[in-house]
């Protein structure tokens, strides 16, 4: 029997013992070496040879993946390791680092139960750092650390002992810092120590790691080490102290199982009924109970078709069961059931206990986020991913006969990839895809021609902008076209932390009503307001500030769709309108309803909103970006003057090792072929990364000529209405 055979029936056999279960994600900043270290935890689970660790990758499964050097789509595997005496499955999720691809680590988050973050030691903790350790702690799931490339401050930096420990112990404060911002309202202390073995340090390149544990059992210090690592002697400290039975120890050891898990995490992304028996099977993990397994991840696989994969939190999902998707009609029947080993799947007869995490075909309704389940219930709370789409591409097919193709093609793309937007205009056949940023779309563009083989063409990357009220206007009347029937309303500005609940999912009209309220006066909304609160769209607001008003009751449907109209096109531009509360204070409504039907009301709740957001002098936001640039001394003045020349803002500069660490802010639009300009900046000798970090008011003296171009470009009237006089 061959030995990936073995390992795949002993992960069966530990399938239903949810106490030697362990599902656990490894994510960080782009670079700091996730995908090799996986490397190493597979050749310690005799899955590839020990002798390609660290240069196989053999979680980058796709082509594009290996030409970049860099992790796009989060990859499973299953494998086994001894602990304590008793082997243990881990379920591992290898997440990408870039921040273009953050949805595939939030989604990854849902299916898992630790996270095990990884810090380069020279780079120290990076933004994308902090993102991840968020996105875990947000789900409810516990962290541990690495800290890789140790060997690099032993060789290049050429640092001491007391210098090593300063740089690891800064490292460890950092994290320990975002741990506790976000845990402090909790029970539980989720920071990570040395002492306690939490973490652990090494080198995933050279494959040799130590942990407090570790050091214990083996007998080798850390001085031991660093002369070893000096005089290059690293296989005798690979065999002496492998990287992979330290980190797995610690997986095995300090990550919760799914019975631990569950019962803490189902409270945080499930709002149905506590007290239900579904309630009580999800905590128990009770393989024999209905089945809720919730889709984390969509691929195609050539042969099978669309895979789903995701966390089993109830029940046994089997080959040939008839399951209910959320939000969808009738049934979908399992084709096949599964777990991944790296780039391949393994069909499973038996089917996937709860607490595992599964791959099955058939669900052909599903959607990464979906809630899939044996009876009707209420689904899991929606994935929240941080970031939204910021820059958009024109995508083309250059023959008219591929246009059905593509137009399929693009539907697979976004059912796959929640982070992305995709407009179809089946009448031009010119198709809009958004995303998270250049590298993003350049990836979805390029499978879609290699993959699929559709010749496309592609327009030049369009920024989103959006449009957000100033100040509080008049009330305002809409009337509808027949003139019976009048809406009275105000616009203002949403608190600031009002918005940002609404985006991080704290706040949303699926909340029970009281825990709502409850929420919205923490972000900063008064009592009486979050009271009234009658729906949210976006990130806008509409409240009914109305009393006793005939017939308003069964129109309210027809204001809201018009609230919805009126905020995805807004009056500047046609952008997508945020951080809006909109008040309806009065109405007047024809008593006969043939005449306030949709045709009446939707206008005139559109146009009021309009001449709102016009008297509270609504302004065109632009999307910015955290900019971080490492660069030797002598091409700091040339860095920073690349941020500065696109209308950016430097915030800081600081010595960091050898190299010079310049941080700021600049727009996304300027912030478009960034990455050639750095380079023949500073003859390639910069490293930087960007974060999306939110919207903020363009600039006044540009204002009206960006309205005029996006105005132009999606074919509106040049002119502005002249009620727009205050730009």
């Amino acid at each position: 029997m061959g030995r990936r055979k073995k390992i795949v029936q002993e992960c069966e056999r530990l399938m239903d013992k949810p106490e030697q279960i362990r599902n656990i994600a490894i994510a960080a900043h782009v670079d700091h070496g996730k995908t090799t270290l996986t490397d190493n935890l597979l050749a310690g689970a005799g899955m590839i040879s020990d002798e390609t660790a660290g240069q196989q990758l053999a979680m980058d499964t796709k082509e594009d993946e290996q030409e970049r050097g860099i992790t796009i789509d989060a990859a499973n595997v299953s494998m086994t390791h001894e602990w304590d005496e008793k082997n243990h499955l881990i379920n591992l999720i290898d997440t990408p680092g870039h921040v273009d691809f953050g949805g595939d680590v939030t989604r990854a988050m849902r299916a898992v139960d630790g996270a095990l973050v990884v810090v380069d030691a020279v780079e120290g903790a990076m933004p994308q750092t902090e993102t991840v350790v968020r996105q875990a702690l947000r789900e409810g799931v516990k962290p541990a650390l690495f800290i890789n490339k140790v060997d690099r401050l032993i060789n290049e930096l050429q640092e001491g002992p007391e210098e090593m420990q300063e740089r690891l112990l800064d490292v460890i404060r950092d994290v320990n810092e975002l741990i506790r911002g976000m845990t402090e309202e909790e029970d539980y202390d989720w920071t990570v120590s040395v002492e306690d073995g939490t973490v652990a340090f090494g080198s995933a390149l050279y494959k040799w790691g130590v942990s407090i544990p570790s050091m214990q059992e083996t007998g080798i210090s850390f001085a031991e080490i660093m002369e070893l690592e000096r005089n290059d002697e690293r296989q005798e400290l690979h065999e002496r102290s492998p990287l992979s039975d330290v980190v797995l120890d610690m997986v095995a050891e300090h990550f919760p199982n799914p019975l631990e898990a569950q019962p803490r995490r189902i409270p945080r992304i499930w709002r149905g009924d506590a007290e239900s028996d579904l309630a009580i099977t999800m905590r128990d993990v009770d393989d024999d109970g209905d089945v809720v397994f919730m889709v984390t991840d969509i691929s195609m696989d050539p042969h099978a078709g669309e895979v789903a994969t995701g966390r089993v939190f109830s029940g046994t999902v089997r080959k040939g069961q008839e399951l209910l998707v959320s939000g969808t009609a009738g049934r979908n029947r399992l084709q096949s059931v599964g777990i991944f080993m790296g780039g391949e799947r393994e069909e499973v007869d038996r089917g996937v206990p709860a607490g595992n995490i599964a791959a099955v075909t058939g669900l052909k309704d599903a959607i990464a986020g979906s809630t899939v389940s044996s009876v009707e219930m209420t689904p899991f709370e929606s994935i929240e991913h941080i970031s939204e789409p910021v820059i958009t591409k024109s995508v083309e097919a250059k023959n008219m006969d591929d246009l059905p193709k593509l137009i399929q093609v693009l539907q697979q793309v976004a059912k796959e990839d929640p982070t992305i937007r995709v407009e179809i205009n089946e009448d031009t056949g010119e198709h809009l895809i958004s995303g998270q940023g250049e590298l993003h779309l350049e990836v979805i563009t390029q499978r879609i021609q290699k993959n699929q083989g559709i010749p496309v063409v592609t327009g030049e990357p369009i920024v989103v902008y959006r449009e957000a009220p100033q100040g509080r206007s008049d009330e305002v009347e809409g009337i509808s076209p027949n003139r019976h029937n009048r809406f009275y309303l105000t616009v203002e500005p949403l608190p600031e932390g009002v918005v940002e609940a609404i985006q991080l999912g704290d706040v949303s009209m699926g909340m029970p009503e009281l825990e709502r309220r409850e929420a919205l006066q923490e972000a900063g909304m008064d009592k009486d307001t979050s009271q009234e609160i009658e729906h949210i769209f976006g990130t806008n607001i509409l409240v009914d500030d109305t009393k006793g008003i005939q017939h308003l009751n069964e129109t309210m449907e027809l204001v809201v769709e018009g609230m919805e109209e009126a905020c995805e096109d807004g009056p500047l531009a046609g952008e997508p309108v945020q951080g809006a509360l909109l008040r309806l204070h009065d109405a007047r409504l024809h008593e006969d309803t043939i005449h306030r039907g949709p045709a009446q009301v939707i206008p005139a709740v559109r146009e009021a909103v309009h001449r709102a957001l016009i008297d509270s002098e609504v302004r065109l936001l632009e999307p910015i970006q955290d900019v971080r640039i490492d660069v030797p001394s002598d091409y700091m003045g040339s860095a920073s003057g690349e941020i500065q020349g696109r209308r950016g803002r430097v915030d800081d500069m600081y010595q960091e090792g050898d190299l010079m660490v310049i941080e700021g802010i600049a727009p996304v639009e300027e912030m478009i072929g960034f990455s050639s300009d750095i380079r023949s900046a500073t003859e390639g000798r910069a490293s930087w990364n960007t974060e999306n970090a939110g919207f903020r008011v363009l600039a006044d003296n540009l204002q009206r000529e960006k309205i005029g171009e996006i105005r132009e470009r999606k074919g509106m009237k040049l002119e502005l209405p002249p009620s727009i006089d205050y730009m």
